[in-house]
């Protein structure tokens, strides 16, 4: 394999943390994505910022709410919402 790269930018493995546990700490989301605290708020706050998260305070945390039906933002994939890329990243239940 040449290199290290994935298929989705850091931003989609932000809002992927925050869609499995809405109260993560930005911390947690950081060590799990790979990225310095500091790049999570600042995705976070770009998310925000373009809709597809909104925040409440809750005590000393955060609880993410994400806008499932937020179109994605390239041309490419613009016919596609939030929710139904994040259910293809979801883990399957085997019976």
């Amino acid at each position: 394999m040449s290199g290290k790269w994935t298929f989705f930018t850091n931003h989609a493995h932000v809002l992927f943390c925050i869609s499995q546990d809405p109260d993560m700490r930005l911390r947690d989301v950081a060590e799990r994505v790979g990225i310095t605290e500091r790049a999570t708020q600042r995705i976070v706050a770009e998310l925000e910022n373009s809709g597809y998260l909104r925040h409440e305070k809750v005590g000393r945390r955060n609880h993410y709410e994400l806008i499932a039906d937020v179109p994605l933002r390239h041309p490419i994939e613009e016919h596609v919402a939030v929710a139904d890329l994040l259910s293809v990243l979801k883990p399957q239940v085997v019976s």
